[in-house]
């Protein structure tokens, strides 16, 4: 059986790109992943380098905040971050503890799960995670995880192979990517997995406060790094210095996707040219979003929310108002779930389509829309339609927005 036919949502092959561009007059390193030819993720790196997202430090109990159960830790940098205190963690300590409850002056190692958004300090957490192309290693609790795209019979295949592997004190997450793998390659990787993970804690205990005891790859090695082999067909970059540093990754990683990594040599036409990268990150900015049929979406980020409003703008169609407007809540619903992946939209988002007086449609919205939804790899969850008519989505929050990144 092929890897493609154990996953229960496949992925049409795309192009994974990594370029710099001027940015709001700065020069950024820019990455995409294309389907269809068309963007269907985007990130801009900040201009001072590469995300925290994924370190592991040894960070510093700065106080604790009884009122809301957590913790403010401070990293590298004097930045402080947030520690849940009910997440049941088993963090590893510096320095000897009677006590398992965390108090100022503590030292322990922390990995941020979450950068800073908006207004809202980064998050860390003590359980550290350790991702590899087929699995994930997590310290501190004896759990097994399976990725929900896997189909059953892949689900049990994985389970029964992955079970025996577990550690005393770390959990193992089976990805997506692992479809089909054979134990031999699953049993290699958690290996490696587990070598870096004993040495990251060793290292840690030996280090002084606010060291950087892990830094995760380049945050478009770890992307590539989750994308499945059978979702894309080619890697492409016109930086030099990203080609060796993905070719090198490849080579020790992820050798089946050596193949795909191509360097563009090209001055005219530019990777930017080709591919509309310029183009496509400027639409990803704008807040309305045009359709096929002339409606159109307006997508407002504020503070607390995301709102979607679905507009019927310039449609011409001479179908029967029912059929019009179920047909443009349809292109809305794909071109919505769309623009959460590629803007990185998380939280709650609140989508406003036009009304439909026909319960069948409503039911037919909703299914179009969850399914789409499905194909992002960020949980997003369709959570209901309101009496009001209006859509919750929920997003879990991982990285900062696009347009985040790029006010950086």
């Amino acid at each position: 059986m092929e890897p493609t036919e154990l996953i229960k949502e496949q992925t049409t092959s795309g192009t994974f790109l990594v370029s710099t561009l001027s940015v709001r007059g700065v020069e950024r390193t820019v990455y995409a992943f294309y389907e269809n030819g068309s963007a269907a993720e985007l990130s801009c790196l900040p201009s001072g380098g590469n995300s925290i997202l994924g370190n592991i430090y040894v960070g510093k109990v700065k106080n604790i905040a009884a009122n809301i159960n957590a913790a403010f830790i401070e990293i590298g940098d004097g930045q402080l971050c947030y520690y849940a205190l009910d997440a049941g963690e088993t963090p590893a300590f510096t320095t000897p503890k009677k006590k398992k409850e965390l108090a100022a002056g503590d030292e322990l190692l922390v990995q941020v799960s979450r950068e800073a958004v908006k207004t809202k300090a980064p998050t860390v957490s003590g359980n550290l995670n350790f991702a590899g192309k087929y699995l994930v290693l997590t310290s501190g609790k004896r759990h097994l995880g399976l990725s929900s795209k896997l189909t059953p019979a892949e689900r049990e295949r994985l389970r029964a192979i992955a079970e025996p592997f577990l550690g005393d004190d770390f959990g193992i997450i089976v990805r997506t990517n692992a479809a089909g793998i054979s134990e031999e390659d699953l049993r290699q990787e958690l290996k490696e997995l587990t070598e870096t993970y004993r040495r990251t804690v060793e290292t840690g205990r030996n280090q002084t406060c606010f060291s950087l005891v892990y830094r995760e790859p380049s945050a478009y090695t770890a992307r590539l790094r989750g994308l499945r082999t059978d979702s894309f067909d080619k890697i492409l970059t016109d930086r030099p210095e990203i080609y060796e540093e993905l070719r090198d990754y490849l080579t020790l990683h992820q050798p089946e996707d050596l193949p795909k990594l191509e360097f563009y040599e090209k001055t005219a036409p530019s990777l930017d040219s080709v591919y509309g990268l310029s183009k496509a990150l400027e639409d990803a900015l704008k807040e309305r979003v045009w359709l096929k049929s002339g409606g159109y979406l307006v997508i407002q980020p504020t503070e607390a929310l995301t709102v979607i409003d679905v507009n019927t703008g310039k449609y011409t169609g001479k179908k029967k108002k029912s059929d019009t407007f179920l047909k443009i809540n349809l292109e809305a619903a794909r071109e919505a779930a769309r623009q959460l992946r590629l803007r990185n939209l998380s939280g709650i988002i609140v989508a406003d389509f036009i009304d439909m007086d026909r319960e069948e449609d409503n039911r037919t919205l909703l299914s179009v829309l969850a399914s789409e939804l499905k194909r992002d790899p960020v949980k997003a969850t369709l959570v209901d339609m309101t009496p009001l008519g209006l859509v919750e989505i929920t997003r879990k929050k991982i990285q900062k927005t696009l347009a985040e990144q790029v006010q950086e």
